[in-house]
């Protein structure tokens, strides 16, 4: 049982996983780039609780010894005796490559080295580090709080001591675990992202408005959220980029990135985080 992790990003993802983490009774220490964006994510993190404890499941004593478990700093140094490193940076594959050749000089050599990434090849990010043996893929959901589900991708030196730990850490958090072979988009976005892309299709063809395409799903598949406002929950920028991850890593042109999708990115409608999407947000 591992009582204490790093995590490299304070954003959506990051402050969702510390959360889990605290609340699961581990030390957290979460690195940033800049003071503002830990204050964002500690403060994503209260928010949170406080809801909690609104609802009654948590009490003001358990939210203090939660928040009191999280620790913040733009020390990347900071990590050095952690015996676990999440990545949940930008999905960018130069930004990544840089963070880990950074925590392979920093942390020990026992340290593991996990990337939450959506879509990129762990395999591809375990070769830049000294041990991709101790390297593996945590793919967790959005919102990290909410979500039961992760993936757990091995890369091909991925060793069975890994493979164990990050099951047994999933497990420690609440989680339950989904293994998935390193390919691209893994399970869930293999599935999901396909389906958000027909539905942005569907919308620049003609075919029905945003909300009848997401009533068409909530209503007649009983999914909790339309593929358009699922899309602007995850952030259009990101759907495109794990689109384009699926059609360069198998050449196949059912993953293109819708021609709409592609302008609403450009435009800067990336969803809930600019607030407008597909849908329009206050």
């Amino acid at each position: 049982m591992m009582k204490s992790m790093g995590i490299v990003g304070g954003g959506q993802m990051g402050s969702g996983i510390a959360q889990v983490a605290a609340q699961a009774g581990m030390d957290v220490i979460v690195v940033e780039n800049s003071p503002q964006r830990l204050t964002r994510a500690t403060t994503t993190v209260a928010k949170n609780l406080d809801r909690l404890v609104k609802k009654g499941k948590l009490s003001e004593e358990a939210k203090a010894e939660i928040m009191g478990r999280i620790r913040t700093t733009t020390d990347l140094d900071a990590l050095a005796a952690a015996p676990l490193v999440v990545e949940a940076i930008s999905e960018r594959k130069e930004l990544k490559v840089q963070l880990f050749e950074s925590l392979c000089a920093i942390c020990g050599e026992d340290t593991l080295l996990a990337t939450n990434t959506s879509s990129l090849s762990v395999t591809e990010l375990a070769a830049v580090t000294k041990r991709p043996d101790r390297f593996i893929g945590l793919h967790f959901m959005n919102p990290v709080p909410m979500m039961q589900l992760v993936e757990v991708i091995r890369g091909l030196a991925t060793s069975d001591e890994t493979f164990a730990a990050a099951c047994g850490l999933v497990e420690q958090l609440g989680k339950t675990v989904v293994c998935s072979q390193d390919y691209p988009g893994f399970l869930v976005n293999r599935i999901l992202i396909p389906m958000i892309n027909e539905a942005c299709y569907a919308l620049m063809e003609g075919v029905g408005s945003v909300e009848d395409i997401d009533k068409a799903m909530t209503l007649g598949c009983n999914h909790p959220l339309g593929p358009l406002a699922l899309a602007d929950l995850i952030g259009l920028d990101i759907v495109e980029a794990i689109l384009k991850v699926l059609h360069e890593g198998t050449g196949d042109q059912k993953y293109r990135p819708c021609p709409l999708l592609r302008r609403y990115v450009a435009a800067g409608f990336l969803g809930r985080k600019s607030g407008r999407g597909f849908h329009q947000y206050t």
